[in-house]
C-alpha cells in the first residue's frame, strides 16, 4: 500500500476542469461588480434596505451553506455524491441569476427591496450547492498538493476570464452618464450571461469523473460526528479566518472599481481592471515559484502581504498612483483566488486521517458559514459609507450620474477600496501565522492518506468481484 502514487491527470482534463470555473465566475463577477451600483445608484434603493437585505443573505447563507456541505458528503448514486447536484442546479443558477436584474423600476422601495432580496436568496442557493461541489471534488480527485495546484491555477486563469467578463459585460451594457437610460440592453447581456455560464458548468460535469471508492467504501457519519470532526480542527479554524478575510477584500474591491473608474480616478473602467487582472493573472501561475519555495501556506501568506501593501497606498498616495496600487492588489490577490482549495484539502486530508472518511462538502459548507458574511457585510458596508460620506447617487441627481462628488465621498470610495480590504490582507497573513500543516507533519498526513487511499481502492475491488 505504500507504493500508491497520487493520482496524476492531463492537460485535457486540467483544461476542462478549468471550464466550470469560468461559467461560475463570470455569473458571480457580474452579480458582485454591478449589484450594489445597480440597486443603489440606478434603482435608487436606500442603504438601509440594502442593509436589511444584506442581514436576511447572511442568515440563509448561515443555513444553507453547511446543509449543502453535510448532504453532498452523504449522498450515494450511480453518478455520484457532487456531479449530479452540480449538472442539474446549473439551469437554475441560470434562471434565478438572470431574475436579479429585472427588478420593477418604477414600484417603490418596498417592492425593489423585496425582489433583491427574494431573487438573492434563489440565485445564492443555486451558486452554493455548485460552488461546494466543484471546491469538495478537488481535494478527492488527487492527492498531491502539486497537482491540485495545477487544478487550481487552471481554475483561477478560468476564473480572471470570467470575473473580467464580468466587469466587462455589464459596463458595456449599463447606463452611463449621457447615455441610453433604458436597461434592455443590460437585461439582455444577463441572459446571455447566465445561459452560457450554465453550458460552461455541466461541460465540466460531462468530464470529471467521481473516485468510487469515496461513495462505495466511504461510510457516511451523523451530523453531529461530522460537526464535531469539522470544529475541532485547528487548521480549518485558523485557514476559516485568513478566508474571511481575503472574501471580505475582493467582495469590496470588486464593488468599488467602477466607483474609483467613475469618481476618483475619472478613467475608463476597463483601465482599472487591467491594472487588476494583467497582474493577477501574471500572480496565478506564480504560486506554483512561491510554493515550491516557502510551501502553500508561506506562499499564501507572501501574496496576502503584497496585496495589502498595494491596497493600503491607496489611502496615502495620489490619485494618480491608483492604477499601479492595484497592480499590487491585483497581483497578491492570486494567493487567495489560486491557494485557499488547496489549503483546504489539506485540511480535508489531515480529517480522513481522524474520521476515516472524505468530508470535503461539510468543510466548505462551515467555511462557508463563516465566511460568506463577509460578501454580505461588503454588500452592506458600502453604501453606509457612501451614504455617511455624502455620495451623491444617480437618483438623487435626477437620473443623471454625478460625476462631481465632494471630498468626504472621494474619501469614502478609497475606504472602502483600499483601507479596509487592505488591513483585511494583514490580518488574513498574520492569522495563517498559527496555521499547523507544515514540513514534516504534513508529509506525515500526506503519506498515511496515500496508503487509506490503497487501502480503500482494493476493498472497493474486492466488493466488485463479489457482484
Amino acid at each position: 500500500m505504500s507504493t500508491f502514487q497520487p493520482i496524476r491527470h492531463g492537460r485535457s482534463y486540467k483544461l476542462v476542469w478549468g471550464i466550470a470555473a469560468l461559467g461560475t465566475s463570470v455569473i458571480s463577477g457580474v452579480f458582485g461588480a454591478l449589484l450594489p451600483i445597480f440597486y443603489q445608484d440606478y434603482l435608487g434603493l436606500t442603504a438601509r434596505w440594502i442593509g436589511v437585505a444584506s442581514l436576511v443573505y447572511a442568515i440563509w447563507n448561515a443555513i444553507n451553506d453547511p446543509l449543502f456541505g453535510y448532504i453532498t458528503d452523504n449522498t450515494r448514486s450511480k453518478l455520484g455524491r457532487r456531479i449530479p447536484y452540480m449538472r442539474f442546479t446549473a439551469p437554475f443558477l441560470a434562471l434565478t441569476f438572470i431574475l436579479v436584474w429585472f427588478a420593477p423600476e418604477q414600484a417603490g422601495q418596498q417592492a425593489i427591496f423585496w425582489w433583491m432580496l427574494v431573487s438573492m436568496l434563489l440565485y445564492d442557493t443555486c451558486y452554493t450547492i455548485i460552488g461546494l461541489v466543484y471546491s469538495s471534488l478537488l481535494p478527492e480527485i488527487t492527492e498531491s498538493d502539486s497537482e491540485r495546484n495545477d487544478l487550481q491555477i487552471s481554475s483561477a486563469l478560468f476564473g480572471l476570464l470570467g470575473m473580467l467578463l464580468g466587469f466587462i459585460i455589464p459596463d458595456l451594457f449599463r447606463p452611463k452618464a449621457g447615455g441610453d437610460p433604458s436597461f434592455l440592453p443590460l437585461q439582455t447581456a444577463m441572459i446571455v450571461v447566465g445561459i452560457v455560464g450554465a453550458l460552461l458548468i455541466i461541460a465540466t460535469t460531462l468530464k470529471v469523473k467521481e473516485r468510487r471508492e469515496f461513495t462505495q467504501v466511504d461510510k457516511p457519519i451523523g451530523l453531529r460526528a461530522s460537526l464535531r470532526f469539522t470544529l475541532s480542527s485547528k487548521s480549518f479554524l485558523i485557514l476559516v479566518g485568513a478566508n474571511f478575510m481575503s472574501i471580505l477584500m475582493s467582495s469590496l474591491i470588486m464593488g468599488a472599481v467602477f466607483y474609483l473608474a467613475d469618481y476618483v480616478v475619472k478613467i475608463n473602467t476597463m483601465i482599472l481592471l487591467a491594472c487588476i487582472f494583467i497582474p493577477l493573472i501574471i500572480g496565478v501561475p506564480c504560486t506554483k515559484i512561491f510554493t515550491k519555495r516557502f510551501g502553500v501556506v508561506g506562499g499564501h501568506q507572501i501574496m496576502l502581504l503584497i496585496a495589502s501593501i498595494g491596497l493600503l497606498a491607496i489611502m496615502i498616495l495620489p490619485n494618480a498612483f491608483i492604477p499601479v496600487c492595484l497592480a499590487f492588489a491585483g497581483f497578491g490577490l492570486a494567493g487567495p483566488q489560486t491557494l485557499t482549495n488547496v489549503l483546504f484539502a489539506q485540511v480535508a486530508d489531515e480529517d480522513e486521517t481522524r474520521s476515516g472518511v472524505r468530508r470535503e462538502g461539510s468543510f466548505f459548507g462551515i467555511n462557508a458559514l463563516f465566511t460568506k458574511p463577509a460578501q454580505s457585510l461588503a454588500i452592506a458596508l458600502s453604501p453606509f459609507i457612501l451614504e455617511a460620506t455624502n455620495f451623491v447617487t444617480r437618483e438623487q441627481n435626477k437620473g443623471q450620474i454625478y460625476l462631481n462628488q465632494p471630498e468626504s465621498a472621494i474619501l469614502g470610495i478609497k475606504v472602502i477600496a483600499g483601507l479596509i480590504p487592505g488591513v483585511a490582507m494583514l490580518l488574513g497573513a498574520i492569522i495563517l501565522i498559527w496555521y499547523p500543516l507544515r514540513g514534516e507533519t504534513l508529509r506525515n498526513i500526506q503519506t498515511k492518506v496515500l496508503e487509506m487511499h490503497a487501502s480503500k481502492h482494493n476493498k472497493l475491488l474486492e466488493q466488485e468481484a463479489k457482484l
